[in-house]
């Protein structure tokens, strides 16, 4: 059977009517039309425009992405990372000995662990990859760490970029290790169950409503402490910080780069109270006991290591043995992890305490009941004072520490003086004793060519016929 032939164009009429629009075309037209229909449609597909729907789509501005928990790969390994980290101005390459010195007590206690060093000249680049488009894609964190100049703010916000994208271990450049990591988490605890490991730093709560220590009185450590990645409680400190100084910045009217800090603010910006009160907040979020809120009292004269909400707290002895304060006892002790040598903290050089003007910075009592309670009972009285009755304690505070200043230079000068002598003293006798030495190997070599010449003169005469 012959299949009936029919135009592909349907029905002859249409067909007919196809044929007639067609002629109507110039020839160099008709062929060249696919080309010009498949531009069309790739250059609309480029735009991201479909010819098939049926509203109108804005593409004159776009927000960028911004991940949310749900977004964000969980951490699903059990243990932690074997990875430890540091931040400095150089690389290992460069480090100062002192430096290297505690630098090698960590790769030498943990030869099975990954050990990096992110410095001023690659830090950047770090964020970028991490936090950029490719990462997590937070371009408001790769902008706000780019604009900020202060060493010490970049250096507390990194340390937490770095735990929240890959975790570890992050210790400051000064701080030695005493103990292999595998010291960290106690044999009690399985390490599935732990998030975060930290240590008590401050514990002196009765100075908690002090006007200057009050907000320093209870901290966790954060000059060394360890991660899994990904922590939520690690990335709302990194959002509170930004907020917290653009805040400053715009109660200062000048750019991040630009904002003035000093010490306290640091401290409850960016440092060990900031640390602190977003730990506390965090194990409050996860707190199944919601009757009994979560607050330094758990914490207190600590005894003995405590899991709280997957962040395991350590005694103050771990991380902040030898502080004369907080019952940190010494470095000899059991629970010993790190020794802080502080030689990299001069940070507060740029961003000064509160120093009375007679009486100086009440952080130099270092906690001492005695010694605060005089400091404040001496700048209570300093109001009531005449300004005749204030000059005259300045100038003898004046005086003394120009006398304590003269003492100082005294004692420096006696000091370089006694290891001149002391040096003169050990080239003289060391010039004595190579002089001796000299001596007795020409005396020696002199004794042995006589030998030499007595023994020729015998071996002659025995020899003659």
């Amino acid at each position: 059977m012959i299949a009936k032939l029919v135009s592909p164009l349907g029905s002859p009429k249409l067909a007919a009517t196809t044929a007639q629009f067609r002629n109507r075309l110039p020839t160099q037209f008709r062929r060249g039309a696919p080309l010009y229909i498949a531009v069309v449609v790739f250059v609309l597909f480029l735009l991201n425009v479909t010819l098939f729907h049926s509203g109108v789509q804005d593409t004159t501005f776009v927000l960028p992405h911004v991940p949310t928990k749900h977004d964000i790969p969980k951490y699903t390994r059990a243990e932690f990372p074997q990875k430890i980290w540091q931040t400095w101005k150089v690389n290992p390459l460069a480090f100062e000995q002192r430096d290297l010195d505690t630098a090698r007590s960590w790769v030498g206690m943990n030869p099975s662990y990954r050990y990096e060093v992110l410095t001023d000249g690659n830090d950047m680049q770090y964020v970028e990859w991490h936090f950029g488009p490719d990462g997590f894609n937070r371009p408001d964190i790769v902008n706000f760490y780019r604009s900020v100049k202060a060493a010490i703010v970049k250096a507390d916000l990194l340390r937490y970029l770095v735990m929240y994208a890959e975790g570890g271990l992050y210790a400051d450049i000064d701080v030695e290790a005493l103990k292999p990591l595998s010291k960290f988490v106690p044999e009690r605890y399985d390490e599935a169950d732990v998030d975060m490991v930290i240590g008590v730093e401050i514990d002196e709560p009765d100075w908690k409503d002090h006007p200057i220590l009050g907000p320093k009185s209870r901290s966790f450590c954060q000059w060394t402490f360890m991660c899994k990645p990904q922590l939520p409680v690690m990335m709302r400190l990194i959002e509170q910080i930004m907020t917290w100084l653009s805040g400053v910045a715009k109660e200062q009217g000048v750019p991040l780069a630009e904002v003035k800090l000093d010490f306290d603010q640091i401290i409850s910006g960016t440092g060990p109270s900031a640390f602190t009160n977003a730990i506390i907040a965090e194990m409050n979020e996860l707190n199944e006991n919601t009757g009994r809120p979560i607050t330094w009292d758990a914490f207190h004269d600590l005894g003995e290591s405590k899991l709280v909400s997957r962040v395991l707290v350590l005694t103050v002895e771990a991380f902040a043995a030898g502080q004369g304060h907080s019952n940190s006892g010494n470095h000899d002790a059991r629970a010993a992890l790190v020794r802080h040598h502080y030689h990299a903290s001069n940070w507060p050089s740029r961003h000064p305490r509160y120093k009375h003007p007679a009486y100086g910075e009440v952080e130099q009592c270092n906690w001492v009941d005695e010694c605060v309670k005089k400091w404040d009972e001496n700048v209570a009285a300093w109001s009531k004072l005449s300004e005749a009755e204030q000059k005259s304690i300045l100038a003898e505070k004046e005086r003394k520490e120009k006398e304590r200043e003269e003492q100082r230079k005294k004692e420096e000068e006696e000091r370089k003086k006694k290891e001149e002598e002391d040096r003169k003293k050990k080239e003289e006798e060391d010039k004595r004793k190579k002089e001796e030495e000299e001596a007795k190997a020409a005396k020696e070599k002199a004794a042995k060519e006589k030998n030499a010449g007595k023994g020729g003169e015998k071996a002659a005469k025995d020899n003659k016929p």
